[in-house]
Order: C-alpha cells, then structure tokens, then sequence
C-alpha cells in the first residue's frame, strides 16, 4: 500500500470541501439543476444543448471543437442545436421513433456529434461503434440489438454483413457515393438542407433509454449495455465535483465516442455544464496531444494511463516545447494510474493527475480524487457524493479497511444501468446480494477510506494464507530494473495446485533471456514472499490491452488455454 501523500492543488477548495459536500449532498437535490425539475418535461438534449442556446449570453459560446489533421471545426450552442434538429427530423422522415436503435459506425467526425444529439432528441437509442470493428464483430452486435438504422460512411461499407440489409431498414452515409449495396441506402448530405432547423424534443420518462455501449465480458460475448436519460443528473454532479467543471472550462476528453468514457464525458458531463468539449480525432502522436492542450487552451484533461504512459515514452523534454499554461487539472480513468506515472505528470506538466474508476455499468464516475483532497498515489479515491461504496466478501458482508474483497456500490443511483440488452439474466447476477451492485473488481480501503484497484476479482491469487490481487504483484515486477510492463495470470496442473505465471515487456535495454528470467522471480519472491508460486516468466512485445489501455488477463489466459479471445482492441472498459 502506497504511503505517499500529495497536498491537494487546488486553489480554490478547502481541504474540507469533499467531506462537506458529500456530507450536505443529496441526489433529489442535484435535480433542481435541471429545468425538468420545474417543467416534468425530460429529454437529456434539451437540458445539455436547448437550455443553452435559448440564453442570449450563451447561444454564441463554444459547444465544440473538433480537429482532425490540423483542421479544426467548431460549433456554438446554437450551431449544435439548429444541426441536431434537422439530423432528428431526417431520421423521423425516414421512420425512426422512440426505441429504436440507431447504430453510429463513424471514422472520428463531427457527424458522430450530431447523430448521437439527433438519437437523443427523437428518444432513439443510439449505440456508437469503434470504426476498427471487424466484420464478425458487426455481425455479432447487429444481430444483438435489431438496429433499424445504421449511420456510417461508404468506406466502411464493406465491412458491413450484407445479411444486415434483412434487419436494418436504414443506411446513412455521411458521404458519397452511394455504395449500392444495400436497399434503404441514404445520401445525408443530399437530404439535411431541406431539414427544418426546429425539432422539439421527444419528451420523455427519465428511464427511457437514452443509449446501448457494447462493452467486454469477462465470459461470453460483448454485452449491450443500457442507459436511460435520468443519467444526466449523473453526468452533471461528476463534471461539476470531480472535473471541476465550470460554464468557462474547456474540457477534452481525449477517448473514442465507442468507449463510454467518450461517450459521458465528450458529450454530455460538459454539455449539461454549460463547458466547451474539445475532439481530437487524429492518431495518437505525442506532439499532436501536447498541441491541442495548447491550441485550444484546454483547462481540464481527461486522459488514460496508457496516454500518459506513451507520453513518457516520447521523453520528458517534449512538454516543455509547449504553452500549458491554462491546464488546471488534469484527471485519469482506464486502470490504476500507476505512481511512476502519477510523479511523471506532476514533474513535467507541473499538475497532479487525478485517478477515478468506474464502468460502462455505472454510467459515471464513481470513486475519484476530488481536485480538493489529498492524494495518496496508486489510490482510486473515495466514492463521488451520493455513491456508498463497500468491500464485501463472498457471502456479501462488508471488510473492514486493509482486506482485500469485492468492490459495490449501494443502490440506487442515477447513472445505474437499466439493463443489458436481451439479457435479463447476465443484467440481475450484479445485484445477486441486496442491495447492492457487485462490480466484480477486487479492491481495498485503507483506514482513511481511500479505495485501491486490485484487479478483477476473478483473478484472486492465494499466497499461503493471504489472497493477492495482480495488481499487487505486476507492481513489484516492475520495481525490476529491466520490466517495463506486468501481467500476471495464474494457472493449475491440477485442480488442488495453483501457480502463476507472468508476462513481461522489458526496457530497450535490456534483452529476455533465462539469466533474466531467474533474476526476475527471485526478485519478486524476495520483495514479496518466498512462498509466492511465481513458476513461468514470458517475455512478449506488447500485452493486451483494451481501446481504453486497461490490461486484458483474460487473454492471456486464452493465450495459454489455447482458445479465441476476440480483438481486444475493440474493447472499451
């Protein structure tokens, strides 16, 4: 467990500030932000864009901002809503009510933007997609979720199963030409002029279904994960208490619209604060994210420890070549933030990254380090205001502080999910213990109630009389001059024997060999415990991991059964 304390940096908050708001808060309260509040008329873009372009002093302010290849397009409130009325008239022109599903399998661009706003207006469940998505895993979720239309582009169109023309009655491209390969093909851009700039909002029940975001299982195929417009109550307390949000901030996002971080904190969390979001669509180059904190004065930077890791990579001189002079906080979410990395970032971009955890079930951030609290490295925080967390064993009683266990959250919430789609089952096993959600990740809480990741909680490891999270033990693999990255998996010869095996990356200068191999596991049994089943080292060139940079044991667990374990490139959590 991580000792280290950082001061919190920010300004503005007291030290008291966390304990205080949560202590005041209350989720029927954070409802009177909302204009629905007074009204009962609900609809997430009517509070997230509507509300805003009303406002004479607002109207004209920076909604987005969108670059990709140095080019840069950007859109008012106002914009935003004139051009969401005409996509959402241009799907109910061609059929599309409340409930039915819309899939967006887009390259990155600012129609992505317009049609998820479009969805959300007419009460269309919109399901965004990874643009790398294969043909197979199409196929998968299209049979999956019935979508009536399907927006893309034409250079996509190929990867799209020609079975889907029995299933989808629409598709949209936002270019030409028409492909010509499937009945209902429509050319967005012949059509969007002649769209009215008016289109009010389906008003709808706060737990009608706002959208579907395919996410990874750790057995079984992608699940279709259901969220409902109640969400932006979520969305707003988040971006307000653990971004720091303001009407002024500038926030960028930096993951795909396919990943639910992208999705919620893109879109939404800003929107529903009245801030300005910034889209990098371009590859990753470290310059290129350097540029854009710079060029478009971004004051909040949301980002993954994988990102910060790449950057450490590009060298420690390339921040300073750059104006960050208006970046004032900086959060992470993805996997634990490690505290090599966490030390990196405060030393050359002179800010403290802020770790948070949640997941696509959750809607929103659930635990974080608040820009007002101390921060020890390697922790996740403390639960956001109006969310109880707990470690709870196997039979569902809470741990007391130092005890490895189950990560929950007490229901309710706003942002829970409301179901996984055609899976009624799958959707009630995490509320096998009442109330609570089980999240299925192993966790500790130290004695100030700050919250540590330790992996998946199949992935517990037994140590004579201890159980071990992954987390604990990739960690001392990397205190190893030579490793770079860990992973850890254990395995059985028989059902009564468990031992583990690591897969490792080394630096550059070093080269895998036994001699190392031997070096490495005596290092860890010494550094941990020499009763540590630690058998088999494999070097490899890169581990799995998701979109999002999470690290995927489960496929090396396939690696090592001999079984498909998908493209885990595809995988947002």
């Amino acid at each position: 467990m991580i000792k280290a304390r950082v001061k919190a940096q920010n300004p503005d908050a007291g030290a008291q500030s966390y304990d205080q708001v949560r202590k005041n808060f209350s989720w029927s309260e954070a409802e009177k932000a909302f204009t629905w509040h007074q009204t009962g008329k609900i609809n997430i873009v009517h509070e997230a864009v509507d509300r805003w372009a009303a406002l004479p002093d607002k109207r004209n302010q920076k909604a987005l901002f969108f670059e990709k290849a140095d080019r840069v397009n950007s859109f008012s409130y106002f914009e935003l809503k004139e051009i969401s009325c005409q996509w959402a008239a241009l799907l109910a022109e061609h059929g599309l009510e409340p409930g039915d599903r819309l899939f967006i399998f887009l390259p990155p661009c600012p129609e992505i933007y317009f049609a998820i706003l479009a969805c959300s207006r007419l009460g269309v469940i919109f399901s965004p997609l990874y643009a790398t998505l294969s043909y197979d895993d199409l196929e998968v979720r299209i049979r999956d979720a019935g979508p009536r239309a399907i927006i893309t582009h034409p250079d996509l169109a190929e990867r799209i199963p020609s079975e889907a023309g029995q299933i989808v009655e629409h598709l949209f491209f936002t270019d030409g030409p028409l492909p010509g390969l499937f009945p209902g093909e429509v050319l967005v851009p012949e059509c969007l002029d002649q769209m009215p700039v008016e289109f009010e909002p389906r008003w709808l029940n706060g737990d009608a279904p706002l959208y579907l975001i395919y996410t990874s299982g750790s057995a079984g195929p992608p699940k279709g994960v259901i969220h409902a417009h109640r969400d932006m109550v979520g969305h707003r307390v988040t971006g307000r208490h653990v971004l720091g949000l303001k009407e002024q901030s500038i926030l960028w996002t930096d993951g795909d619209p396919a990943w639910i971080t992208g999705t919620v904190y893109s879109i939404f969390a800003p929107w529903l604060c009245g801030a300005t979001s910034v889209v990098q669509g371009s590859p990753f180059m470290a310059s290129t994210w350097y540029r854009t904190l710079e060029r478009h004065q971004v004051t909040v930077w949301y980002t993954t420890p994988l990102t910060i890791q790449r950057l450490m990579e590009a060298g420690a001189d390339l921040p300073y070549r750059y104006n960050l002079k208006d970046l004032r906080h900086i959060a992470t979410v993805g996997r634990a933030l490690s505290p090599e990395q966490f030390y990196w970032v405060k030393k050359h971009l002179k800010l403290s990254p802020h770790d948070t955890w949640w997941m696509s079930e959750s809607g929103m951030i659930c635990l974080a380090n608040f820009p007002s609290m101390d921060i020890k490295p390697g922790s996740i925080g403390k639960p956001v205001p109006g969310i109880e967390a707990a470690i709870l064993d196997e039979q569902g009683e809470p741990l007391p502080s130092l005890t490895i266990g189950e990560l929950a959250l007490k229901v309710p919430w706003p942002c829970m999910m409301t179901g996984i789609w055609q899976d009624e089952a799958r959707y009630r096993d995490y509320f096998r213990v009442k109330g609570w959600f089980l999240t299925g990740d192993m966790a500790i809480k130290d004695e100030e109630g700050y919250y540590y990741h330790q992996g998946r909680m199949d992935e517990l490891i037994k140590v004579g009389d201890q159980l071990l999270g992954p987390y604990e033990i990739e960690r001392v693999l990397c205190q190893h001059p030579a490793v770079f990255e860990a992973a850890i998996i254990s395995k059985s010869t028989q059902p009564d024997e468990q031992f583990l095996k690591a897969f490792v990356t080394v630096h550059k200068n070093f080269t895998p060999s036994n001699r190392l191999n031997q070096e490495i596991r005596a290092f860890v049994k010494g550094n941990l415990s020499p009763d540590l089943p630690l058998k088999e080292i494999e070097f490899m060139d890169e581990l799995p991991k998701t979109g999002a940079g999470k690290l995927l044991r489960r496929v090396l667990r396939a690696k090592e059964l001999g079984l498909p374990s998908g493209d885990p490139t595809q995988l947002g959590e």
